[in-house]
């Protein structure tokens, strides 16, 4: 919940000028601004190689949700994926795995690509829950959406002691969820899970980037306050290009 209409627009600029440095067929790029400015972004990145995203939405179709945003509004704006299950929407707004099942569903019906967000707390990875934790998650959402339905996902490992904390999971630590993480998916579907796209999200900057991407299983990363300065994340989308 950052930005105003002048900031996002300069902040844009920015992005779209680091960008020029980055060759677009070897690193995606995503951006995700509050709905409210979904409109705006995908208006001024409408001629570049960036896609754009919403941050959440309702599992609902339609009706009386006041101040929910439906996965057909997120497209009739433009946009082509959402974030759902975020550790924030999970930990201040008490969103279950079940909910977070429902909107990944509402996403894919709605024609949206899901990046799937799962995760362990520092309590949950001090108890050596982590693989319980993060592979509960994840059945949660391949029992409601099976395996066609995961092969429109994409999955962020995000573990939540690291995020906005200026903490990151070693790249160890995050090659080993990523690996559990895929194990689990291919046990859906051996193919999807092989070919399905695992991005590390959980204070990733510019200085720790190219050291994460260096993890043969970490596919991408999922940046938290570092988009929100232009010259950080053009550093972490230059890693993510240079990767071999």
């Amino acid at each position: 919940m950052n930005g105003s209409r002048a900031s996002i627009e300069a902040l844009l600029n920015g992005v779209l000028e680091g960008l020029k440095a980055v060759d677009s067929e070897t690193c995606e790029v995503l951006v995700f601004p509050p709905s409210l400015y979904l409109q705006l972004v995908v208006g001024r990145l409408a001629s570049s190689a960036i896609s754009v995203g919403a941050q959440n939405i309702d599992w609902h179709e339609s009706g009386a949700y006041t101040g929910e945003v439906s996965a057909a509004m997120v497209k009739d704006s433009g946009a082509d994926f959402v974030i759902v299950g975020h550790s924030e929407r999970r930990s201040l707004y008490g969103e279950t795995d079940d909910m977070v099942a429902a909107k990944v569903a509402a996403a894919i019906d709605g024609s949206l690509i899901p990046v799937v967000c799962v995760g362990e707390t520092l309590m949950q990875r001090q108890a050596g829950e982590t693989r319980v934790v993060v592979e509960a998650q994840l059945q949660a959402v391949t029992d409601r959406i099976g395996a066609a339905g995961l092969s429109s996902c994409i999955v962020a490992y995000e573990p939540v002691w690291a995020i906005g904390t200026g903490e990151s999971a070693t790249p160890e630590q995050a090659g080993e969820v990523h690996d559990w993480i895929r194990e689990a998916l291919c046990r859906v579907d051996t193919k999807v899970g092989k070919d399905i796209r695992i991005l590390y999200g959980g204070s990733v900057n510019a200085a720790n980037a190219a050291e994460l991407f260096a993890i043969e299983s970490v596919d991408g990363a999922l940046v938290g306050g570092a988009s929100l300065l232009a010259g950080d994340f053009t550093e972490i989308c230059q890693a993510a290009g240079q990767r071999t």
